[in-house]
């Protein structure tokens, strides 16, 4: 059954911005950690950044200094905002905690291109 929807997505040119956001229809607030993961055509998916419930914030390399994740639990809601976007950072994001609490949504797609 759906728990998370991410939206947000879409074509951004190389150096845009886009800020996904990922509503859970579930409480969060009790959830060690929130993750954004990715999956681009025929990779594995990854794990891109992630937030603790005390705000600890963690990043791949790929993203550090230009992906930025937040949550607001009061709207049981996690978004990443995306600068500097890369070619390279195309593929479909999905949010899910980063133990086993929840199944994989649908993700929204992402694609960098000029």
């Amino acid at each position: 059954q759906v728990q998370v929807v991410e939206s947000g997505g879409g074509l951004v040119q190389p150096g845009g911005s886009l800020r996904l956001s990922c509503v859970a229809y579930r409480t969060i607030s009790s959830i060690y950690a929130m993750g954004w993961y990715r999956q681009a055509p025929g990779k594995e998916r990854e794990l891109v950044a992630s937030i603790t419930m005390y705000a600890y914030t963690n990043y791949a390399d790929s993203v550090k200094g230009r992906f930025t994740i937040s949550r607001n639990n009061a709207e049981n809601t996690v978004y990443l905002q995306m600068n500097s976007l890369k070619p390279e950072d195309t593929a479909v994001y999905y949010c899910k905690d980063v133990g086993d609490a929840f199944a994989w949504g649908q993700g929204t797609q992402v694609t960098v291109s000029s």
